[in-house]
């Protein structure tokens, strides 16, 4: 964003509100973004705790049957929006209202193809360890590239945070795991 470039976050594990916070920790004002339209956050968590969310971009449920509707209703109400960075944080919560192979379904069903046909980079957040191989596995074979993140314990008791890139598609990398720096105003960078 700081670049011109557009994102729509869609923002599951916590208030739309906190992630504004953290856009203006990093020096953006995400009222005027949100004015032109260049930042999008849609709301996912307030659903989550079954209430009727306030913000323009909004889910009342989190049921796939409801959200195969709205995404039908969405994709058919004009030309998409092309080369955004789309943001899922954490669609991990998709599996507290649907059964496993519902939700995965309609990721790689709806999810990940329309970021395609958009032109757009989509990086989508799953929590590990909560879900099934099989769910992790469908996953993976649909996306062009795998991130982890983890935090790790280091020998002088700290916390250290750490990412590495398992697999991606069409590119050569390192497969070893990177120190990341957070700054005070949560801008992320590699530690040297």
């Amino acid at each position: 964003m700081k670049t011109g470039g557009g994102v729509s976050y869609n923002v599951f594990a916590q208030p739309p509100d906190s992630i504004r916070a953290q856009f203006k920790r990093l020096g953006l004002n995400s009222e005027e973004l949100e004015k032109t339209e260049q930042l999008r956050i849609f709301d996912w968590y307030t659903a989550s705790l079954g209430q009727k969310s306030k913000e323009r971009f909004a889910n009342d449920s989190l049921k796939v049957a409801d959200l195969s509707i709205e995404f039908s209703k969405g994709v058919l109400a004009g030309p998409p929006i092309t080369g955004r960075l789309r943001i899922s944080d954490n669609v991990s919560v998709l599996a507290r209202f649907n059964d496993e192979k519902t939700w995965i379904e309609f990721g790689l069903t709806r999810g990940f193809p329309a970021a395609r046909v958009r032109k757009s980079t989509a990086i989508t957040g799953m929590m590990a360890g909560t879900h099934s191989e099989w769910a992790y596995k469908q996953n993976e074979s649909a996306v062009d590239g795998i991130v982890d993140f983890k935090l790790e314990d280091a020998s002088n008791g700290e916390t250290i945070d750490v990412i590495r890139i398992r697999n991606m598609r069409n590119t050569n990398f390192t497969k070893g795991w990177h120190r990341l720096k957070i700054g005070e105003n949560f801008e992320v960078t590699l530690d040297k």
